[in-house]
């Protein structure tokens, strides 16, 4: 963006970090022609008068900011390029701003764990999503320890750790009781060197005990959650969370984050009470960091994040919430259909020509006597079983049909005649789903196709059932169509007689559309 003309700007969460990216971009981009600045509440207001100035004029290219970035005060030259590192950090009111601050920027949301509201967003593909899971090299997972308040425990992994040459993190998110844990480590282990650091201490005091604990000046930092976001200390190995029940998800993994930033092996202990003193959804928390410690596993925590707590609005305020009441799945399907509906209806004439073959069915039902599934002999495994289901219920095309035919075979040996059937049910269902039925019943050696209820159905006027009513003119004997009653009203059906097996069904169906 800089090199072509564009400012920057790098909207980070809190004050520390504003200063870290911008002691790394310097000395990163120290030999080109380009110039660094930052804004935060450690700047003077005669400093920050200056850097307002050089971005009207465009003598700064790239500025790194807290939330000081969407002030009114704050104009660009020409801004190209947002950046903003730790998105979960930031509520919905300062992203919408964001967006107003100029037309067609390019924004660039970095985050370990997304929020839920942000995670749905590209889900349903309003925006992009590129996962990173490539470790840098020689990076070892972080181990990770759920254990209650223990003297000693903490006393061994800080000796440790300190006899190994590295520091410690020790989260305490307490401001009123902080120096009494600073005192009790210094107890535990008389030979380390303890700073406390908080969000209240003086700007510039708070800067240099940061630096000073990256310099390695002393061994143990007792501090509030300041140093969550983005800190980056390689050699700080061990870190403890106390009470780390009461942090959200993303909240502890980014904490967790702070260590394992080298090639040593790291350890994060939480402590928390027992499970039994501990909130339902604080349970599964803690679990869900247990389970996922490797490397890259920040996006699992944030589906899963997304899972416990709901996606919120996505037009609204909220960021999380509403999905629990109805589970993730039918949430994902009914949200589909809100904007299939929007497409067919509001939006018509911009969704009208983009050259597809409109499809008027969204689910198809099988009712059937055959049996189509995987057997227990055939894969034993239940899990695995509704794996196989869950993709195959995925699969969009013949090719990749074929190509999970061929897996199935080289894990699980030749095909039974369920499988087999089961996997022609997905060709009957894409061919149905195109000649525009909504049902099929494959009894008592009929099969029989109901169309869409809904009469007044674009459908009826497709090119789909006009094939359908040509075929029926050419081949009389092949099928009959006819109107009949039902709980739903009156239906158009499609009937074919003497279908013995799902191939003969498949057989009678593939002509209409040729």
């Amino acid at each position: 963006a800089v090199d072509n003309g564009k400012q920057v700007a790098i909207l980070v969460a809190t004050t520390i970090l504003a200063y870290q990216h911008y002691r790394t971009l310097t000395e990163r981009l120290k030999d080109f022609p380009v110039t660094v600045d930052y804004l935060n509440r450690f700047r003077s207001a005669k400093q920050k008068r200056e850097t307002l100035e050089n971005l009207v004029n465009g003598k700064v290219d790239i500025v790194i900011g807290t939330h000081q970035l969407v002030n009114k005060n704050v104009k660009f030259k020409d801004l190209g390029l947002l950046v903003v590192d730790e998105e979960q950090k930031f509520g919905v009111a300062v992203k919408e701003k964001l967006k107003t601050i100029k037309d067609n920027v390019d924004v660039l949301t970095l985050t370990a764990t997304p929020i839920p509201r942000t995670l749905q967003f590209s889900l349903m593909a309003a925006r992009d999503l590129s996962v990173i899971t490539t470790p840098p090299p020689n990076r070892y997972p972080i181990e990770s320890d759920v254990i209650r308040f223990n003297e000693e425990t903490i006393r061994d992994a800080v000796s440790y750790e300190i006899q190994r040459g590295g520091q410690i993190f020790f989260i305490h998110n307490r401001i009123e009781n902080i120096k009494e844990v600073a005192g009790m480590i210094q107890r535990l282990v008389p030979d380390a060197k303890i700073g406390i650091g908080h969000g209240q201490m003086e700007g510039r005091k708070l800067e240099q005990l940061m630096l000073a604990f990256m310099n390695g000046e002393f061994d143990v930092l007792v501090s509030t959650t300041i140093v969550e976001s983005g800190l980056d200390v390689p050699n700080a190995n061990t870190i403890f969370i106390n009470n780390a029940n009461n942090f959200g998800l993303s909240d502890l993994h980014q904490m967790r984050g702070r260590v394992g930033r080298s090639n040593k092996k790291a350890f994060c202990y939480f402590i928390t009470p027992d499970y039994s003193a501990m909130t339902n959804d604080a349970r599964k928390r803690i679990t869900a960091l247990e389970q996922h410690t490797a490397l890259g596993s920040g996006f699992n925590i944030a589906m899963k994040d997304l899972e416990i707590r709901g996606a919120g609005d996505l037009l609204g305020g909220e960021q999380s919430g509403f999905i629990n009441e109805i589970g993730f799945d039918t949430y994902q399907k009914i949200l589909n259909e809100a904007i299939e509906e929007l497409k067919e209806n509001e939006f018509k004439d911009l969704y009208n020509d983009d050259g597809k073959e409109k499809t008027y069915v969204k689910d198809i039902t099988i009712d059937t006597d055959f049996e189509l599934l995987f057997p227990d002999d055939y894969v034993n495994n239940i899990a695995e079983r509704l794996n196989l289901y869950r993709e195959l219920n995925e699969l969009k095309t013949e090719e990749e049909l074929i190509n999970f035919e061929l897996r199935l075979v080289d894990r699980f040996g030749e095909l039974p005649i369920q499988v087999i059937d089961l996997l022609n049910s997905v060709r009957i269902k894409w061919i149905a789903t195109k000649l525009g039925f909504e049902k099929i019943v494959m009894k008592h050696n009929k099969c029989v196709g109901y169309f869409i209820k809904d009469q007044q159905s674009g459908f009826y006027q497709s090119s789909g059932f006009s094939k359908v009513l040509k075929y029926i003119q050419v081949n009389p004997s092949a099928c009959k169509m006819k109107e009949k009653q039902t709980r739903q009203g009156l239906r158009l059906l499609l009937t074919f007689e003497n279908v013995k097996s799902v191939d003969k069904a498949l057989e009678f169906l593939q002509p209409i559309l040729a």
